[in-house]
């Protein structure tokens, strides 16, 4: 991250005055704030990769694309949403890729977002994210027949049903994020558009949880002009809860990874207490790493400073939502927003021991999709490729320059992360649109082909924030990327 020289100077001055709320003074430089007119400028060359790798665009005009997977021949096919952030519906769909990059629609349906699709022994599997109609994981043959095999996941809030990917017992893992920032409904949920569509929902623990009885004040969007309600954790907008209240576990629940073995559709519990564990990959030592979507600084129960995470899963175990934050409590001064109180824990009690990540991103930089090399041809094998969509300042809190719009590699064998695909360009970077540049936007999914020597990038298009809680998306200008390793040049 780079910063002017006066901002520099200011930003010492902060550092030896702790004026409180100093971080105010210089936010305000999320990569969403900017303008765009259509159609999005598309250009390899402004896009910087490490020396030896070449980038091509491989199809334009997506429109909210989210995942991507291949057949048995290698073909790439593409997942678009049919939903963003701003409450806009278009249409879920599967589409092939053909070679001349045009686009054949194989399957469309419900349930939206579709965040993710895997394939495997001749069919996709869909995440059907829910936020209309509830989360589901279905099964779509080459020819478009749907057939759904976990239905009425708990993903009609904030965040979805995500996934799937293949474990190497063969059975289909995926993940159901929480319905609120941070366990606490309020009227940022209702700027999200589902509280006004679900008023009753609410997150739902995997296992019995005793409350605390913190209760949080807030205006009522429900019913504007009656005065302030206040809402506990993991109950409906306007429920108070009470100290050594027991909240009883649900299966399926929020916040979640489960595993759905063949010929079932009753999803298992792998593991729970994720806030929004959104990219699902096996290592090519068989492991699974999620990415988590960290906290944000919105809603009745607002947690600052707060990174996205990759976890190691393990099975059985409890990952802290909502009283920790990459293994850390919340109820510490790190995370306390400038100018307000150091948070509460909302649990009497932690029904586990949370463990430490192997990585931490970027605060707000979210960290999604993810695959690994395996492949001595591309390099890096074992290391994961992960696509950070990028912050959405100042929604999900304020930031000093943009966070993400980039793939970075994470080794998990020390957490160390280096970029590995981002946008030319001087200062701190940011989507393509910010920089007035034909590269990245907001990237969603990276996936190794079949061959392990093609990384291809799915690119969800432009989306603005124009403010707290005024999302800006636009259709048809996501892309599709592939980054490949150069042949070396002929000696002479």
């Amino acid at each position: 991250m780079r910063f002017l020289p006066l901002a520099r100077l200011h930003l010492a001055a902060c550092a030896l005055l702790l004026l409180p709320g100093c971080f105010h003074l210089f936010a305000g430089g999320g990569g969403g704030s900017t303008e765009f007119r259509p159609p999005r400028r598309v250009n390899p060359e402004d896009v910087a990769v490490p020396e030896g790798y070449r980038v091509e665009v491989v199809a334009t005009g997506f429109t909210y694309p989210t995942g991507v997977a291949f057949d048995g021949d290698g073909t790439p096919y593409v997942t678009e949403s049919g939903y963003s952030y701003g409450e806009s519906f278009t249409q879920s769909r599967l589409l092939r890729v053909e070679k001349d990059g045009s686009l054949k629609e194989v399957a469309r349906g419900d349930h939206p977002p579709w965040t993710g699709v895997a394939w495997h022994q001749g069919a996709f599997y869909v995440a059907q994210g829910g936020e209309q109609g509830g989360g589901r994981i279905v099964r779509i043959t080459p020819d478009g027949r749907t057939t759904p095999l976990a239905s009425n996941l708990p993903s009609l809030g904030d965040h979805h049903t995500n996934g799937p990917a293949v474990g190497p017992d063969g059975a289909l893992y995926f993940s159901v994020g929480t319905a609120t920032n941070s366990g606490v409904v309020g009227p940022d949920n209702a700027n999200m558009g589902w509280l006004q569509r679900n008023p009753a929902f609410h997150d739902l623990p995997c296992r019995d949880i005793t409350l605390a009885g913190v209760n949080y004040p807030s205006d009522n969007p429900l019913a504007p002009n009656t005065g302030h309600v206040s809402t506990g954790a993991f109950v409906p907008f306007g429920t108070e809860t009470t100290p050594g209240q027991v909240i009883r576990g649900a299966m399926p629940c929020s916040g979640a990874v489960f595993r759905l073995v063949p010929g079932s559709t009753d999803p298992e519990l792998v593991a729970w207490g994720f806030r929004n564990p959104f990219g699902l990959a096996f290592a090519p030592n068989g492991r699974l790493y999620v990415t988590e979507n960290g906290y944000d600084v919105r809603g009745s129960r607002p947690l600052f400073g707060v990174a996205d995470y990759l976890w190691e899963v393990e099975q059985g175990a409890w990952y802290g939502f909502p009283d920790y934050a990459g293994g850390m409590p919340v109820d510490q001064e790190w995370f306390k927003v400038p100018g307000k109180k150091v948070p509460k824990r909302v649990l009497q009690t932690p029904p586990g021991k949370v463990p430490r990540p192997v990585a931490l991103f970027g605060v707000h930089s979210s960290s999604n999709q993810f695959d690994f090399s395996r492949s001595p041809e591309f390099g890096h094998v074992g290391e994961a490729f992960v696509a950070q969509f990028g912050d959405q300042s100042p929604d999900s809190g304020e930031t000093l320059a943009p966070v993400g719009f980039k793939v970075v590699r994470v080794d998990v064998s020390n957490g160390v992360i280096e970029d590995f695909v981002a946008n030319k360009g001087k200062g701190s970077g940011g989507p393509a649109t910010k920089l007035g540049k034909g590269g990245l936007e907001r990237p969603i999914d990276a996936r190794f082909d079949p061959s392990g020597k093609a990384l291809y990038i799915v690119d969800f298009g432009v989306m603005l924030v124009k403010a707290k809680g005024v999302i800006q998306p636009f259709e048809k200008t996501g892309v599709l990327w592939r980054i490949t390793r150069a042949a070396p040049e002929a000696k002479p």
